[in-house]
């Protein structure tokens, strides 16, 4: 690296990074992740929303870095400049550069840092961007060695730039920030378990915003974390006070978040204001159909949203494994608030009720067939879009959502939710109609998984008296099969035998397909456990139709239901077999009902082949998901109960009593579907015990130590480890000694070696 002596010119070598005034907290991965970056791009952009960090980020890891530039690390705050124009002399000024006369100050600049190893903090560039890029992308081409830290709400879009999306703080970092910044004004105030929710909760509903955090601290002086969490209804009135000194788009939350929104285009800000009424993300084919019109064509959406993005006021996100979009709560709120003003908002919220209405009904009418667990992670997906749908509006449109949403509340794993809106909606929608009708034999569903009988045979009832006024067939079929349901449940398998064979010919009559295999399994569980040789044969046509449909669900519950026909007839192994191939295609439904039963199942046969501590943590598992969703093994009928009652008593005999609970404690770890799924389909019968809670020992080197020692391995040199970890090569060479003293090694060949069995990869050779 170049000395600063060796350079002629006025730049003096110390930089001008000004000295915090408060304690940076927190931020430790993005700290290093932000050096290593420095150390393989010239030119790096730190992008976020306002009030997430950006600057105070910067100025750190820069503060961090000045031993890797020997020419200075020089802060230019473009915050006051309004004439782009202006930008090359602002950067000149921060570096005191002299204006030396009819030369353009961009020219000027990039003579003085040819040849020079220095990095630039350009913060604020969002309002700035054009002019930025172009400093950025001429001084880069004239200066080899000069590096740029830029800090924008949108990125430069400069050639060789890379971004580094700035999170918000972790809940860990948000409450440390929330006791550090408390403590200024409310001298002995601490994190305890008395307040520990309080601010957590607190924390969490200011989306880790470290500027709102701030600012809540400072009404911390007059009331309690509790007050100000209630409060936050209205938090940009709430949220001021800031330092007399700051920015004056600092010194209040509404400021900060109003700078984006004057930075945006008039249609960004309509579609901003728009998605404001999503709740906990969004799809782009919600948007283009709940957002688009009126100002914005739909083939508009694509590039605005996008544009949103660049600007961090709408975030990438993902969630079961579908691609999605979310804003953060506070610029939400900000949207909310401007809808409302424009008179949208009642408007924006019927589209968005009508689009999830869709989406429900069009996952209920194609569940027997392909894409089933599709449909269910996108609901899962949007479950905070749908409660929000399923209040306000059209109480007949609530209660149709409300039913349609019968997969995702019983199979999805929503159970105790469905209850909830099921009993609101029928309540709030009274009238006899079509659709009280299905939603009476979807409640009674619901309650019948939760055990709940008296309700659900009370609304199976007015589900026949309607069905029959109404002449609906398909309403008629649905009761009989769940009052079959209810008959199994209690323990009247002779009653329901015929209530799910007739269930079964009218949904064929109606060609429904997802009726005939539901009947059809049932009728296969009643015949199994009594005895019945049929049992096999309506397994067979169950399995065959829902084989023809590609419906996943129905196969898997057929296979159960087949497994306990074999296990009646003395084939454990059968059973076993079944039960397995039953569990492989449940996967990825979060079907905690079918899990239960089928785990359940599973643990019987595996205590009966002598694997009692595997069979204890079945059960574990059992209990488990059950307390998951409120239910337990007793809503499944007394016969059921009673198999798992045995099961538990010839475990507790083999094991002992102490021994059954460690394993029922290790088999409740599992308490998801998937989870559970995992653990009975796999081969580690030893989960919970000593070989699995092994703790591999400390290792002998600091976190640094490690980073150059994974880099040694790859074989690169101190000057490369230098450039990639933005540290001096000097300071790599002390790293590389400590490391060759701590591992009493001779030779970087030996830390290759060391770090190939620490990390399991292999030594560059």
């Amino acid at each position: 690296m170049n000395s600063v002596a060796s350079v002629t010119g006025v730049i003096p070598p110390t930089g001008n990074l000004p000295a915090a005034l408060t304690s940076f907290v927190g931020r430790r991965e993005e700290i290093a992740g932000v050096r290593q970056l420095l150390g393989s791009t010239r030119l790096l952009t730190l992008t976020g929303v306002g009030g997430l960090g950006k600057t105070r980020l910067a100025l750190e890891a820069a503060g961090v870095s000045r031993k890797a530039f020997a020419d200075g690390v020089w802060l230019v705050d473009l915050a006051p400049v309004r004439d782009p124009s202006a930008v090359p002399g602002t950067v000149a000024r921060a570096l005191g550069l002299p204006d030396l006369g009819p030369q353009p100050v961009l020219e000027q600049l990039a003579e003085h840092l040819a040849g020079r190893w220095a990095l630039l903090v350009l913060d604020n560039c969002e309002h700035l961007v054009d002019a930025c890029a172009e400093l950025a992308a001429e001084l880069l081409s004239a200066a080899a060695q000069v590096r740029v830290l830029a800090t924008s709400r949108q990125t430069l879009g400069v050639t060789g730039e890379h971004v580094f999306t700035v999170p918000p703080l972790t809940p860990e970092d948000a409450a440390e920030l929330l006791r550090d910044r408390t403590v200024a004004v409310r001298p002995g105030f601490e994190l305890t378990d008395g307040n520990a929710d309080a601010v957590s909760r607190l924390c969490a509903d200011l989306d880790g915003l470290p500027l709102a955090i701030e600012l809540a601290a400072s009404r911390l002086r007059t009331l309690s974390v509790q007050q100000v969490a209630e409060r936050l209804g209205d938090r940009f009135a709430l949220l001021t006070g800031g330092s007399r000194v700051a920015r004056p788009r600092q010194r209040t939350l509404l400021a900060a978040i109003e700078w984006s929104y004057e930075l945006c285009t008039p249609a960004e800000r309509l579609l901003w204001n728009r998605l404001s009424v999503f709740a906990g993300g969004f799809t782009l084919d919600a948007v283009e159909t709940v957002c688009a019109g009126d100002g914005i064509a739909e083939h508009e959406v694509l590039d605005l949203l996008d544009r949103l993005v660049a600007q961090s006021v709408v975030l990438p996100a993902e969630a079961e494994g579908l691609p999605r979009y979310r804003l953060l709560e506070t610029i939400r709120q900000f949207g909310l608030e401007r809808l409302a003003q424009r008179g949208e908002e009642e408007r924006l919220r019927q589209r968005h009720r009508d689009f999830f209405r869709a989406l429900a009904k069009c996952v209920a009418a194609g569940w027997c067939g392909p894409g089933q667990q599709e449909g269910l992670a996108r609901l899962r997906a949007d479950n905070a879009n749908l409660l929000v749908a399923l209040n306000g509006g059209d109480a007949q449109a609530a209660l149709e959502l409300a039913a349609a949403l019968r997969f995702h509340w019983c199979i999805g794993g929503f159970l105790g939710e469905g209850r909830r809106q099921l009993d609101r909606a029928l309540a709030a929608a009274p009238e006899p109609t079509p659709v009280r009708a299905r939603a009476l034999w979807v409640a009674a569903w619901v309650a019948l998984l939760q055990g709940d009988f008296a309700p659900a045979d009370r609304w199976l009832d007015e589900a026949a008296v309607l069905g029959e006024r109404l002449d609906d067939p398909l309403v008629l079929a649905y009761v009989q099969g769940m009052r079959g349901t209810s008959a199994s449940f209690h323990e009247r398998p002779h009653d329901a035998m015929p209530l799910h064979e007739a269930a079964a010919a009218a949904h064929t009559a109606l060609g429904e397909g997802t009726g005939v295999v539901l009947a059809l399994f049932q009728l296969t569980l009643i015949q199994a456990r009594l005895g019945i040789p049929d049992a096999a044969e309506s397994g067979r046509r169950a399995l065959a139709i829902a084989e023809e449909n590609d419906d996943q669900w129905g196969r898997a519950h057929v296979l159960w239901a087949l497994g306990i026909d074999a296990l009646g007839r003395g084939n454990q192994e059968a059973c076993m077999t079944l039960v397995r191939d039953a569990l492989e295609l449940a996967r990825g439904f979060h079907d905690y009902v079918a899990v239960v039963l089928m785990l359940d199942l599973l643990a019987w046969t595996t205590a009966e082949s002598g694997d009692h501590r595997r069979a204890a943590r079945l059960l574990g598992a059992v209990d488990s998901l059950c307390g998951g969703i409120g239910t337990t093994i007793a809503a499944f009928g007394p016969h059921l109960t009673e198999e798992h009652a045995l099961c538990e008593e010839a475990v507790v005999a083999a094991l002992g009593p102490a021994a059954y609970e460690k394993a029922l404690a290790d088999g409740g770890r599992h308490d998801t579907p998937d989870a559970a799924i995992a653990y009975a389909l796999g081969t580690d019968t030893d989960v919970g015990t000593e070989a699995a809670a092994q703790v591999s020992a400390p290792s002998p080197l600091t976190d640094r130590e490690r980073e150059v020692a994974a880099l040694v391995a790859r074989g690169m040199t101190n000057r490369q480890i230098a450039a990639a970890l933005v540290l001096s090569p000097r300071t790599v060479g002390g790293h590389v000694q400590n490391i060759l003293t701590k591992l009493d090694a001779g030779r970087r060949t030996e830390i290759a070696t060391w770090w190939a069995a620490e990390s399991g990869t292999h030594p560059v050779k």
